[in-house]
């Protein structure tokens, strides 16, 4: 083929050349260029290699349908694979590479392929390779996973920034085309806030290679004025360069926006791309209609084009697809080709028509030979097309060309308008699928809902625009285009799907090499369900979607199984309608920013006392406070645990998940919700409580308090917050939407911190104005109290994590900071010191409480010595049945029980696996192992808090602790996991 620059035409810039690369080798294009129209300009047809075969492809189409001229682009962690050309703005120095071929696109070894496509037939992974066995892993595996993929991703990091907004709007519109236009225009006079997105990067759709008049004007002038005004409205959003990708519930579209992928060096202040959730109100879907390939032998040799691209590069882009032009089309519209390349001074050798007659009255009248009732059967050529073979009355006739022209009519691109559910309907009238006009909230105008030529199209947009804005109270009047001049309504063809006399592979789909015997092949073996032939052929699952080869397969599916095509119909579609980077979808949700960093309300205080933070989840926590002459962290971590035990310590506990749970109904909702009793708990106390799962094992645990008889106050997990606020909201919403209970997320509301010590009454009672004496506010107590002489509200409740006497004080977020520096002022004649979560483990640990170490999934009550909780009484609760079950009451269960070394010089690791003593280092001797340990200076060795088989009766055996990682063992023996305090007696003072 040689395609070529015209002398003059297009909408390019003549006078700015671009200099670009395509594997290296240097070339020159025009700014307004695409990728795609810069290499044809250059002659250069061949642009990639299918999937399977590796045969030549040059490029098909000239949008975001294009299946065959995919370019890796750029370099560095600029890399981006995939890319197709027919998108692809020409910038200066765009670097360009063609992918899946091996050493190079015009010499490919996997061109190979096609020798053994006799045994690489559809459905062929599923009958190969299954011998011999031993092969799978050793050849076939490896082999299959190298072959696999298209592209090869940059390991560099990407330098370039992502991000993600919201936007709002009266009326969203999908598609800058003459419907498109015409709605922005009329809505956007009326008042209403419009924003109008378009994935190309000019506005204007056909309008932009049309040779029509619009009130006198040629139609990308029409266009460039249309846009002017719409640039004066403040109430319009114009948004080139943008895809809308997905309809979602509450009428939200997800859009992303090319920002800067059309620039060498992207402006660091600004993103390359930019996700959008869009809201409307109401939005228009005017996205045009593709114009469908013909099956026929040869349909994928470089030189063949759909007609409407060839129109495309010719009078948008001023670029010649070659210097013999044939035309095969089943409809009106090749004929305005055929009019437009004779303008152009190309030589047009025939126009195939498989209509017998009546066609392209008042369309064409050139001198072109026509050839009614005709068929191209083959095209011969191997890189570039040569030859046609013209099928006529059963005999054949070989006509040289270097390009062709090919059209079997349109079908309306409706993929958006069936993301939330529901089916296209088949139309013979229109020879398509088509959707409704109306889809709740989505609207369909011009192409996409079969209107036909620039007149309807206009009339249709601004026409349904007028009609929605008056339904969300807008005064909107139509607006008026005037006369159009050489408007073409090409009337919808009968679809040809099976072409007589084909003897070559005729394809279907491009990129994966599914052709037309694929399709028969299927039907025989059994996979005649469209959505089962898709995935047997692998039909449409390429980088394009089938886009352009779907409804092919479909009407062959239906020849062959005898129905029609309505019968057959389509398979679902899904987001994403072209593929969104991970750029787009991360965000700013990546490296440091990969998840947001939560600081709690006493961030500054642990601070500003010195405090070393570690990461835990989403929060930085306070780990130790280490003081001057401390030479590591456990020596800061046994100064403040002694200091707890003996005088009193503050600690940070804001970071548990918080939860208000009010309603006549919440006391009954927490009795179903949790495993023991919650229905009489008294206004003004605190319990802990165990939640289990369905199946029976503990989920979550944490203390509830009342503080009215319709309010409670729940303290979750801080790993567990928002599961655990996600599992009530289920309960509430789904299992007993009956009961009348309201649900509330307040972690982030409270600063939260933990007095604890034998001191701590003494401290706390410097700033509460209520008495919190152990006769007036005992063990578990909970209620709302004033500080500061009443300048404060707080909650404070009596429940302890370390075994001493301690507090947890609420207040403010705001307050936390200074609370906490007037409590430190208040103790520092007792003693007290800020401690952190490393300290606060320890604690835990010698007062044998769990956390999700022990908590692991697989616990239930008892293991964990806490059988008694579980309620007897109660008619339900979740987990209830499936606690019942008799593996969950096996004697042989884990069960939590204490360790110590027996010689206290040694140390051990959590994660050490329990076995008995002598016993060999084996899956059968495993006895259990051990879910926490720290060392104890109160001890005064290394404990621990294992799952041990039947733990509860063995305390006192002498065990071994292996850990196989470090081949390290020490003989250790199974004890109570309480080591201080056992009565509890500190508690209560």
């Amino acid at each position: 083929m040689t395609s070529y620059r015209l002398e003059k035409g297009g909408l390019v810039d003549r006078s700015k050349q671009l200099s670009f690369t395509l594997d290296g080798k240097r070339m020159i294009g025009l700014e307004g260029d695409s990728l795609a129209s810069a290499l044809l300009a250059n002659g250069r047809m061949l642009m990639g290699r299918s999937f399977k075969y590796h045969r030549p492809r040059g490029v098909l189409s000239a949008g975001a349908s294009e299946p065959n001229a995919l370019m890796t682009i750029g370099q560095g962690g600029r890399t981006e694979p995939n890319t197709r050309a027919t998108m692809q703005e020409l910038y200066q120095g765009l670097v360009a590479r063609s992918q899946n071929r091996w050493p190079s696109l015009d010499f490919d070894i996997g061109a190979l392929n096609g020798l053994l496509s006799p045994f690489l037939s559809a459905g062929f992974y599923y009958k190969t390779f299954m011998w011999p066995a031993g092969l799978w892993e050793k050849l076939y595996e490896p082999f299959i996973r190298k072959a696999a993929g298209l592209g090869k991703a940059s390991y560099e990091t990407d330098p370039d920034r992502y991000e993600k907004s919201w936007a709002h709007c009266d009326l969203l519109i999908i598609g800058g085309g003459a419907s498109g236009l015409a709605a922005a225009l009329t809505a956007g006079r009326a008042g209403a806030r419009v924003i109008l997105v378009d994935e190309n990067s000019m506005f204007g759709g056909g309008l932009l290679f049309e040779t029509a008049l619009i009130g006198g004007r040629a139609t990308s002038s029409f266009v460039a004025q249309t846009l002017a005004e719409l640039e004066t409205l403040p109430n319009v959003q114009l948004m080139p360069r943008t895809t809308a990708f997905g309809w979602y519930d509450g009428n939200v579209f997800g859009a992303v926006e090319r920002v800067q992928k059309h620039i060498a060096e992207p402006r660091a202040e600004e993103p390359v791309e930019r996700l959008w959730r869009i809201v409307a109100k109401q939005a228009i879907l005017a996205t045009g209609a593709e114009e469908r390939p013909l099956v026929f032998g040869g349909n994928d040799i470089p030189g063949v084009m759909m007609a409407s691209a060839m129109r495309a590069y010719l009078n948008r882009y001023g670029v010649a697809p070659g210097k013999s032009v044939a035309i095969f089309t089943t409809n009106d519209s090749g004929y305005a080709l055929a009019r437009d390349l004779e303008t152009a001074g190309v030589r047009l050798a025939a126009i195939i028509d498989s209509r017998p007659s009546g066609a392209a009255v008042g369309v064409y009248s050139g001198s072109a030979r026509i050839v009614r009732g005709g068929f191209v059967s083959d095209a011969g050529g191997g890189k570039a097309l040569s030859s046609i073979t013209i099928f006529k009355d059963g005999r054949t006739e070989k006509l040289a060309v270097d390009a062709l022209a090919v059209s079997g009519g349109f079908s309306p691109v409706v993929n958006l308008a069936f993301h939330r559910g529901g089916k296209s309907r088949w139309s013979d009238a229109d020879g398509a699928f088509v959707a409704d006009e109306d889809r709740n909230g989505l609207s369909l105008a011009g192409a996409s809902a079969t209107a036909g030529g620039i007149a309807a199209c206009l009339e249709a947009g601004s026409a349904k625009a007028a009609a929605l804005l008056s339904s969300l109270g807008f005064r909107a009047e139509a607006a008026a285009f005037g006369t159009i001049e050489g408007d073409i309504v090409a009337p919808a063809g009968n679809p040809l799907w099976k072409i007589p006399g084909v003897k070559g592979k005729a394809f279907i789909d491009y990129q994966n090499d599914v052709h037309r015997k694929d399709i028969g092949l299927a039907v025989r073996e059994g996979y005649g369900h469209v959505e089962l032939a898709k995935r047997y052929t692998t039909n449409g699952m390429a980088t394009d979607q089938g886009k352009l080869s779907n409804l092919n397969a479909i009407g062959l599916l239906a020849e062959a199984r005898g129905v029609s095509p309505g019968d057959v119909g389509t398979t679902t579609f899904r987001p994403f309608y072209t593929p969104v980077s991970f750029g787009a979808l991360a965000g700013t949700s990546h490296g440091k920013h990969f998840q947001p960093v939560r600081k709690s309300p006493l961030h500054k205080w642990a601070a500003k006392n010195g405090a070393t933070f570690v990461e835990t989840g989403l929060w930085y926590r306070s780990a130790w406070f280490p003081r001057p002459g401390e030479t590591g962290w456990r020596e800061s971590v046994d100064r403040e645990v002694k200091n707890v035990r003996i005088n009193a310590g503050l600690c940070d506990v804001s970071m548990l998940g918080k939860i208000e749970i009010t309603g006549k109904d919440a006391a009954e909702f927490l009795d179903r919700v949790y495993c023991n009793a919650f229905k009489k708990l008294p206004v003004g106390k605190a319990r802990y409580g165990l939640m289990l799962r369905e199946d029976g094992f503990i989920y979550d645990d944490g203390t509830t308090s009342r503080l009215e008889e319709d309010r409670f106050f729940m303290t979750t997990t801080t790993a567990y917050a928002a599961g655990v606020m996600n599992h009530l909201e289920f309960c509430s919403q789904a299992l007993w939407p009956e009961l009348d209970v309201r649900l509330a997320s307040v972690t982030d509301q409270w600063a939260q911190m933990a007095v604890a010590g034998p001191k701590a009454r003494l401290i706390l009672q410097k700033i509460v104005d209520e008495d919190i004496s152990s006769e007036a506010f005992p063990f578990l107590a909970a209620k709302e109290v004033s500080l500061f002489g009443g300048r404060l509200p707080g909650r404070l409740f009596r429940i302890s994590f370390s075994g001493e006497l301690a507090y947890e004080l609420a207040v403010p977020a705001g307050f936390g900071e200074s609370v906490a520096d007037a409590l430190m002022e208040a103790g520092k004649e007792h003693g007290i010191c800020a401690y952190g979560v490393e300290t606060l483990s320890v604690l835990r640990i010698e007062k044998g409480h769990v956390t999700h170490n022990e908590i692991n999934g697989t616990i239930v009550p008892t293991d964990l010595g806490f059988g008694r909780m579980v309620s007897a009484t109660k008619a339900d609760f979740i987990g209830k049945r499936m606690l019942q079950r008799e593996g969950l009451n096996d004697p042989n269960r884990h069960q939590l029980v204490g360790v110590v070394p027996l010689d206290p010089a040694i140390s051990f690791r959590s994660g050490s696996h329990i076995l008995e003593k002598g016993a060999a280092a084996t899956l059968e001797n495993d006895q259990g192992y051990i879910s926490s340990s720290c060392y104890s200076p109160h001890v005064g060795s290394t404990i621990g808090l294992a799952l041990v088989k039947r733990g509860a009766s063995r305390h006192g055996e002498e065990v071994q602790v292996w850990n196989g990682i470090r081949n390290e063992y020490t003989t250790a023996r199974l004890c109570n996991p309480t080591f201080v305090d056992p009565a509890s007696e500190k508690l209560k003072v």
